[in-house]
């Protein structure tokens, strides 16, 4: 297909769909390009987030005429072998919110402006719709999604936010938890798409208490608490350490879900005094679990990358206590590598040289990070590990061509480990967590 055919068929996919069929498309989309994710990149407001589906915002701007319209003739009941046109439902446009002089090139086009959608809903006669179309010669028109009297006024304010920034976020955040589910999505998906530095800019007007509120109340959803836990490091106080440590602590997998952002949002409040209860608990902790201790490596990364509370010394040495659990050390050889610490040369040779069938999997990482390591030293390391382990060489080669530290630095020969401060807009995309 080229890339036109593509476009065309994505654009028809995720405009004719309902709106969980559309979520569906951009999740299945997302896995489809974790590969990319191994490539830094500006963070999101919530590195932890992940968008479940294409904003209204986003909609608006995809398609040739979005409109706000309502039901006005449902059709009769048709024989099965009825064409589908016979099945459309007549919509009459209340508002274009774009492309009202598409729609008034449209065949026998006047005021009010009526469509034809296949709808099969059981909305009244009267109900408002949003309804997005393609193809300005010959408008096709999506699944309608039903509006509120809320909903109508949010969509209108749409096409007038701001393009970024602050102010933009700033309008989403009052829809948080609203009892339109509609809103309340779209505004999550929206600081989940955001750039991390809007998020920061948005800390003098986030709502503290509101947050907190949430982070408490067991029904709200482990995303948007990942939401809440990332914009409480930004904007929380010292008093709110002793409710995120208690959260870490308790054995309850209910209160303690969201772990990954939790633990960021606790580390970036109480800085490094907060190192050792995350090591003890999840590091050093041979008994953790798997999903608990993943959990705090992603958050080691989300503040080694989005702020400067630890340095990255110390980020390191938490980070090296893995290294001392071989079946799940590759979780961080990654980390070394990008972060171009090179002290830990000889344990990974080992680690690489003493792996067996249930810690295999650091052979990889292992020769990546010697691949990246400017020191002579490590050239040799790799001669001698692809005469034990061939295939390993291979597969690095294979699925990593360029193994370069992730930050795109080429450090010169003999550099020491980086402890620099980050630049505060890269991180590495990262899967949910726990």
């Amino acid at each position: 297909l080229t890339n036109t055919t593509t476009e065309v068929l994505m654009r028809s996919l995720t405009t004719f769909a309902p709106r969980w069929v559309r979520a569906a498309i951009a999740t299945t989309t997302a896995v489809a390009l974790v590969g990319s994710a191994l490539v830094e990149r500006p963070a999101t407001a919530c590195p932890f987030c992940s968008a479940a589906q294409l904003t209204l915002s986003e909609e608006l701007k995809q398609n040739d005429a979005t409109v706000i319209c309502k039901l006005v003739v449902r059709p009769p009941e048709q024989s099965a072998d009825a064409p589908p046109e016979a099945s459309q439902c007549t919509f009459e446009v209340v508002e274009a919110l774009k492309g009202e002089d598409v729609l008034a090139r449209q065949p026998g086009a006047k005021k009010p402006y009526q469509i034809k959608i296949l709808y099969f809903g059981e909305q009244p006669i009267g109900t408002t719709f949003l309804a997005f179309g393609i193809d300005p010669a010959n408008l096709a028109w999506g699944t309608p999604t039903v509006l509120s009297p809320r909903a109508v006024e949010y969509v209108r304010r749409l096409p007038k936010l701001p393009e970024s920034g602050p102010g933009r976020l700033e309008f989403f955040q009052d829809y948080f938890e609203d009892a339109d589910s509609l809103l309340a999505s779209d505004a999550y998906d929206e600081f989940a798409k955001a750039p991390y530095t809007d998020l920061v800019g948005l800390k003098a007007k986030m709502p503290r208490e509101k947050l907190i509120g949430w982070i408490k109340d067991p029904n709200v959803s482990t995303s948007r608490r990942r939401l809440y836990l990332c914009m409480l490091s930004v904007c929380g106080q010292a008093d709110d350490v002793a409710l995120l440590e208690g959260l870490i602590r308790n054995e309850d997998r209910q209160v303690r879900t969201a772990l990954d952002a939790m633990i960021g949002s606790y580390l970036s409040l109480k800085g490094p005094e907060g190192m050792t209860l995350v090591e003890n608990l999840f590091l050093k902790n041979a008994e953790a679990e798997y999903t608990d201790t993943y959990s705090a490596i992603m958050a080691l990364r989300f503040i080694g990358q989005e702020t400067t509370a630890i340095s990255r010394e110390r980020l390191i040495e938490g980070m090296r206590h893995m290294l001392s659990r071989p079946k799940l050390a590759d979780l961080i050889i990654p980390d070394l590598t990008r972060w171009q610490d090179w002290l830990v040369m000889p344990r990974l040779v080992e680690l690489f040289k003493n792996s067996d069938e249930e810690s295999s999997w650091v052979r990889v990482p292992v020769i990546n990070y010697l691949r990246a390591c400017p020191l002579p030293e490590a050239k040799k390391h790799l001669e001698e590990l692809a005469k034990i382990d061939p295939d390993a060489v291979r597969r690095a080669s294979m699925f990593f061509p360029q193994a370069a530290p992730a930050d795109g630095s080429q450090p010169a020969a003999g550099a020491a480990p980086a402890a620099a401060t980050p630049p505060a807009s890269a991180v590495p995309a990262a899967p949910a967590g726990s």
